[in-house]
């Protein structure tokens, strides 16, 4: 008797990789994950985490994110066959809690650790909530995700190739808002076993939709087309990846850390049920060549909800530089755009008191003759703009 398609997934989930804990929040002057979490990440391309964020946050943000999602079990959970909130759960959302978790501390922190810049040379690239049904049926024919083929996600970040395992640039992580035992859905990760591990030796093409392979999505569909195409590679797929392949548990809160450039995929949900992924991705600020997966975050500040103009008034320096807003000192800091950006961001309360002060402690280069005739200029600009504005004509230079 043939194995049912429940059976056959649950034989093809591999040994589990449970959570680490990070570090206790109070612990004083601790990073968030222990050096065996960033040693994992650095040479086995991955770290499965327990208590990054708040309980609370957690709850907060499973509850805000299903609203407007279909529900499990309805006509409409069953057409639901990509990644992906159309747009409905993209930083920032109308989810308070999503938000903070994006850019919340403990999360830099721990991205810090595992690329070894500072917060201020990190870059946000995508957030989303993404929603996945158990479901009867592949409605998506071979780019349904109910059942994936194991991939690597740098052709859809980068427009180029991941530089040297060694020097990472970018850190992916998906953190879970349900319980794995009740929604099923693993992740699995195939970890590097160390620079010789064949799965791993250069250039990471071996998948479809990269180097001329035609692009499919579902784990049976893939695997059957590269016998037909590339009998080769599904061979080396199936002892190198499949064969290796673990799952991660998780419960509300769990984080995986993981890379662009490390072999993963996702499994199906449990008949009737949903579950809920926060994806993250954040990169080096001078990896210009990883893409920002959404529209850019300033479209955003028009948003009646005025969640963004909100968050970007009330938050760290840090986390403002992680959406691109220049950091004090940056050569961007005039006496003027100060000025612009306070009456901007002045009713939020926004704090510019770090950009004053780097912009204080500057040396000043410019000789008082210089800096003379920089006000005089000054002076000449705005009784310019008064005289064109009292002939109602546009206050522009």
């Amino acid at each position: 008797m043939e194995p049912s398609r429940e059976e056959r997934d649950r034989q093809a989930l591999g040994p589990p990789i449970f959570p680490e804990p990070a570090r206790a929040e109070d612990a004083p002057g601790a990073r968030t994950l222990h050096e065996e979490s960033v040693r994992s990440w650095r040479e086995h391309g991955y770290a499965l985490v327990d208590g990054v964020f708040p309980a609370d946050l957690i709850e907060r943000a499973r509850a805000e994110s299903a609203a407007p999602f279909p529900t499990p079990g309805s006509a409409a959970a069953e057409a639901v066959t990509d990644f992906g909130s159309l747009g409905l759960m993209e930083f920032p959302t109308r989810s308070r809690a999503v938000n903070e978790i994006t850019l919340h501390p403990r999360l830099l922190d721990a991205t810090s650790q595992l690329l070894g810049v500072p917060i201020r040379d990190l870059r946000l690239t995508q957030s989303e909530v993404w929603p996945k049904y158990g479901r009867t049926g592949k409605a998506g024919g071979n780019l349904d995700n109910y059942d994936q083929r194991i991939h690597i996600d740098y052709p859809n970040h980068s427009l180029t190739h991941p530089a040297a395992f060694e020097t990472p640039e970018s850190v992916a992580l998906l953190v879970y808002f349900d319980d794995i035992e009740e929604v099923g859905g693993a992740t699995q990760i195939v970890p590097r076993s160390g620079p010789g591990d064949p799965a791993y030796a250069g250039p990471l093409i071996r998948s479809p939709g990269i180097g001329g392979i035609d692009f499919v999505n579902d784990r049976e569909g893939a695997e059957a087309a590269l016998r037909e195409s590339h009998p080769e590679i599904a061979v080396w797929r199936e002892e190198n990846l499949y064969a290796r392949a673990r799952s991660v548990r998780f419960r509300p809160g769990t984080t995986l850390f993981y890379r662009h450039d490390v072999w993963h995929r996702g499994t199906p949900i449990a008949a009737g049920a949903l579950r809920i992924v926060q994806n993250i991705s954040f990169k080096r600020a001078d990896c210009e060549w990883i893409s920002i997966v959404h529209r850019g975050w300033a479209w955003s500040l028009y948003d009646p909800s005025r969640h963004l103009v909100e968050m970007i008034a009330k938050s760290r320096v840090d986390q403002r530089c992680v959406l691109g807003f220049p950091a004090p000192g940056s050569a961007y800091w005039t006496r003027a755009t100060l000025d612009a950006v306070a009456a901007r961001f002045g009713r939020e309360g926004m704090d510019l008191s770090p950009y004053e002060e780097a912009l204080a402690s500057k040396p000043s280069t410019a000789t008082p003759a210089l800096a003379q005739l920089h006000d005089e200029n000054a002076r000449l600009r705005s009784e310019l703009h008064q005289l064109r504005a009292s002939r109602g004509q546009p206050a522009t230079d």
